[in-house]
Parts: C-alpha cells; structure tokens; sequence
C-alpha cells in the first residue's frame, strides 16, 4: 500500500516551492505569447485568414495574358491525380509579424487541390525586359510569374539546376520556390502544346485558359506536378511541384508539365477553365 496516496491534492508535498514557480513562469509566458500573437494556433489562424482571402482574377476581352494580368497556375489532372493548382506553402513558424504580417522572403510551393483565387493561388505576369504593363505576352518571351503584395510580399517563382544541398524534398528533382529577387532564376517562358506546332506560334500572343508548356528559362525544364509525391502542408496533403520535363514514348511531354493560366469569365460566372469543363 505504499504506492497509495493518502494525502488531498492540495497537500503541498516535496519540491514544492519550485513546482509553483515554474508552473507561474509557464502561465507568463502562455500570456505574453497569447498577447503578441505568437501561439502556434493564433499563427495557423492567421496564416489562413490571410491566404485564403479571395482574389479577383483578370477579365482577358480579346482572349490573349497581357503582363499585369493576375491569374492562376491550373493542371487539370490525369488519372489518379486530381486537377491542382500552384499555390504558396509558407512554414507557419516562419511568419514575420513585424512591421506587417507576412510569409518569409523564402518559401515553397506546392500543387493544392482546392481550385479557388485567393492570395495563396494568384500569380501575376510580370515583364523581366520593361515591357509597359497591359501589353500582350507573347510565346518564347521572357517573363516571371510574382505573387500579390502585402501579405504574400510580391515574390518571384524561382527554380535553379538541382545539387545535393538544394533539390525537391521527395523526389530530389530540381526545386521550384519563391524567393525576393527578380533574376534570371526567376525568368519562364511559355511554349505551344504542340511540338509540330511551336515554330509557327513563335512570337504570336500567347492566349490565356488553354493548356501550353511554362519553361524554366536557365535550365529549360518544364514546370511539373507530382501526383505520386505527397507533402502534408498547413491545408492538407498537396502534390509536389517541381521543374523537369517528363516526356513518353513518342518524346512528348505528358499530363504533368501541361498547365492553364487561367483567368476569370468575363460574364461574372467564376473561372473560364471550370466553366468549360462543366
């Protein structure tokens, strides 16, 4: 019966005196935090409200991307993989909160499932060669895809050759993530479907919610999903993305380099890509 105990939970028994000051340091520092907004929980909120605010996508009248146009980075899918978009995967313990809040200069990207604009899926096409604003981008030009500012902080979609200190976290395939500077790491370019067609459409305008190939300028990879590579993110399980060009048998690029820049119906009715589809 030794093991019993046989004295009230009040009973001040032991090292007591130090219990209860670390349990008085423990509540201070749950308050201090709770009150500068640095619990883990207040940072998930955070991070959500703001990346899931909804994003107005650019209207196109005559059917063509134009630099400024705000618009979504869509690949629709193919067998066991669902139809994703790129979004920003920010670490919530990295979220600057001074003088703003907002995500780190460096984070990653990843494919969500969730087809919505908000600030976590919006791009804009920015020029790279002092191209005015609202001009028609064309294929094979250079250009870079920036996301909003404020909260996302206006970061460029970058990607560099891959080494063994700096890769893809599952499949080691060259990295794709968002970095402040405005280089020609964070140069792409946009190519024709199809192979016997891209020498003709070379310089044409490039027309927007169609299916068309983004290159990595520096390395001439194309932006891809992973369907088969899973990453567990502060919204769920997302797909990889990185930037290879995966081609088939008959040396044709397949599902996963096809992406859509989708831009908003002109009628008020959601996304022209989902529109259609329907």
């Amino acid at each position: 019966m030794a093991h019993v105990r046989t004295y009230r939970s009040k009973v001040k028994v032991g090292n007591w005196t130090e219990d209860e000051l670390l349990q008085k340091d423990a509540m201070k520092e749950y308050l201090e935090k709770k009150e500068k907004g640095e619990l883990y929980v207040q940072k998930i909120d955070l991070l959500r409200q703001n990346m899931l605010k909804p994003v107005n996508l650019s209207v196109t009248n005559d059917g063509d991307l134009h630099f400024g146009d705000v618009v979504m980075l869509v690949n629709v899918g193919a067998g066991n993989r669902d139809r994703s978009a790129v979004s920003i995967d920010a670490d919530v313990n990295s979220l600057m909160t001074v003088p703003s809040p907002s995500i780190p200069v460096s984070c990653g990207v990843t494919a969500g499932r969730t087809i919505q604009p908000c600030t976590r899926t919006a791009f804009i096409v920015t020029s790279v060669d002092g191209n005015p604003e609202g001009s028609v981008l064309h294929f094979e030009q250079h250009f870079a895809l920036r996301t909003l500012s404020g909260f996302a902080k206006g970061l460029y979609l970058t990607s560099d050759m891959r080494s063994f200190q700096k890769c893809a976290k599952k499949s080691h395939l060259q990295e794709v993530y968002l970095d402040e500077s405005k280089c020609f790491l964070s140069c792409w370019k946009i190519v024709h479907l199809d192979p016997l067609e891209r020498l003709e459409h070379e310089g044409l305008p490039v027309p927007a919610n169609v299916k068309v190939l983004i290159l990595h300028c520096k390395t001439n990879q194309a932006l891809a999903v992973l369907g088969d590579q899973a990453l567990w993110t502060t919204f769920g399980e997302e797909y990889e993305v990185t930037t290879h060009t995966f081609l088939d048998c008959h040396k044709l690029e397949q599902e996963n380099n096809h992406w859509v820049l989708c831009t908003s119906d002109p009628a008020g009715n959601g996304l022209v890509l989902l529109n259609r589809q329907q």
